[in-house]
């Protein structure tokens, strides 16, 4: 009693500074006990530094992670393609098993997410993309040579599996590289591939199309079976080309991995840092209420994207184009798509409102599935899916970015990560589902799910997730969290992530 009567002779002002300073004094020490190869330099030079190393950054990482995303997408959607070129009627298969056999990939590739980036943190990233790619470019190359359901839904399953790792791997990844106000762009350029894929996916399978016949096989066949093999071949080669982490990273000099660890710190980040796996780590996601929000969030864009990619080219067929000309009419959407989404990521970057960002990009697809629901010409249903292609993409980057902004702590990023794109992945499962032949040629049904879940999910999510962050951020300004630090040490607040009441979130 007499305790607390002396803390509180102490104004508030009076003891949100004394924590700030004993927290800034122990933030300060940590970094100076960082080696600062760029000591002596001024702050112009280190300025052009840190920007030289940034580009040297972009350069060794993006470019090829990005092809590699591009591959993914366009291995596990270019069955949209395929359908529209014979693979139903060739198989014998009904609607009802060809959606079963698109829901299995959703089941075992969501299944297996969460656990991926912990097998990733282990294995190397030099070492555990390579494995996957191979073992999907196999998966890729059996479902050309498969001859009924069972044959088709094996392919897709195993598939899933294989590909689980990639697209939280990298996000998680890369996150553990750059700071919290450079992510955005660089991971909505990673994620543009899959809207690239889109565009180049379609036209790809036009052109392999033509092989209809050689050596006995269809058309669908021989694009599984060359997109496979060309996955293959990526898989092989980036075992050269994609870098461990930095403190493993071979391209990086020992002073740039000194900065690079510095420049994370300095963005309060233990990003680059070793750390053990623990359970806890795991139990502070799963108990995260920001876990399950941007789950939400993102189950509200990841479920219109599957639906969006998987049925485009079918969509387009049913304004009455042929095959061939579907396929191509389904780029310009994709491309639109992709150039929204690096905007995107550079606006939020800049302006740290991924909230609002979300939401306004959010109504723009609601609008345009309101035109494929409403309308039956063909002009405001095409209209429509550009607007739906922009109203889906950037929310995925730029949720996952959101995420990650807010999530501290090597292990529990990297876990949360997993959990959030697991959970928007699972949805695929009724996008796999929702666009039957017998609602052609409008499929209103499908439509107004996906509707259901841009308004719903996306939209009504990320307002929610706003405020709440807004809420939390002005009760740890006003010291209402200080007590969560009382009696602890410097580094036991360190290890306290996000929770720690200096942590600021992205709103």
């Amino acid at each position: 009693m007499e305790k607390a009567e002396s803390d509180s002779g102490k104004s508030h002002e009076e003891q949100t500074v004394g924590y700030e300073t004993k927290h800034e004094a122990h933030e300060n020490a940590a970094l100076a006990a960082l080696p600062d190869p760029d000591a002596r330099c001024s702050d112009g030079e280190r300025k052009r530094i840190d920007k030289k190393l940034v580009r040297r950054l972009d350069w060794m990482l993006i470019p090829w992670l990005s092809f590699l995303y591009l591959i993914s997408f366009l291995d596990r959607t270019n069955i949209g393609n395929a359908k529209i070129e014979g693979l139903l009627e060739d198989l014998h298969l009904s609607t009802g098993e060809y959606n079963a056999a698109l829901s299995l990939f959703f089941v075992s590739y969501a299944g297996f997410e969460p656990l991926t980036n912990i097998l990733l943190k282990r294995l190397r990233p030099s070492i555990f993309l390579p494995i996957i790619m191979i073992l999907w470019g196999i998966c890729m190359c059996c479902m050309g040579l498969v001859h009924n359901f069972s044959g088709l839904a094996a392919a897709r399953f195993f598939l899933g599996v294989a590909e689980a790792g990639l697209f939280p791997g990298v996000n998680y990844y890369l996150s553990c590289w750059y700071k919290r106000s450079e992510f955005g762009i660089r991971a909505a350029i990673f994620f543009s591939a899959a809207a690239l894929s889109g565009s180049f996916g379609g036209l790809l399978a036009a052109a392999i199309a033509q092989m209809d016949g050689i050596g006995g096989k269809r058309g669908w066949a021989w694009i599984f079976i060359l997109e496979g093999l060309a996955t293959v071949l990526v898989g092989i080669a980036s075992y050269w080309m994609v870098h461990d982490f930095p403190d493993d990273a071979k391209f990086l000099s020992e002073p740039d991995r000194q900065r690079v660890h510095r420049r994370l710190k300095e963005d309060k980040q233990s990003s680059a840092e070793h750390e053990e796996f623990k359970m806890a780590y795991f139990w502070a996601s799963v108990k995260d209420w920001k876990t399950w929000a941007f789950a939400t969030i993102y189950m509200g864009c990841d479920g219109p994207l599957y639906a969006f990619s998987l049925f485009l080219p079918t969509i387009v067929e049913e304004l009455g184009y042929q095959s061939t000309t579907a396929n191509l009419l389904s780029v310009p959407p994709y491309a639109a798509a992709a150039i929204l989404t690096v905007f995107i990521g550079w606006y939020a970057d800049r302006t740290g409102q991924r909230g609002w960002c979300n939401v306004a990009v959010s109504i723009s697809g609601i609008t345009g599935f309101a035109m494929l629901l409403g309308s039956s010409a063909p002009g405001p249903k095409y209209a429509g899916t550009f607007l739906g292609a922009l109203g889906i993409y950037p929310c995925i980057a730029n949720t996952i970015v959101w995420c990650a902004n807010n999530t501290e702590g090597v292990y529990k990023r990297g876990v949360t990560l997993g959990f959030v794109i697991g959970w928007g992945n699972l949805n695929g499962i009724v996008s796999s589902n929702i666009y039957r032949s017998e609602d052609s040629p409008h499929y209103r049904p499908g439509h107004g799910v996906v509707f259901g879940y841009l308004f719903l999910f996306l939209l009504g999510g990320s307002l929610f997730t706003h405020f709440a962050l807004i809420r939390e951020n002005n009760a740890r300004k006003a010291g209402k969290r200080d007590g969560w630090i009382a009696g602890k040490s410097g580094s036991e607040i360190e290890l306290l992530g996000d929770t720690r009441p200096d942590f600021i979130y992205t709103t």
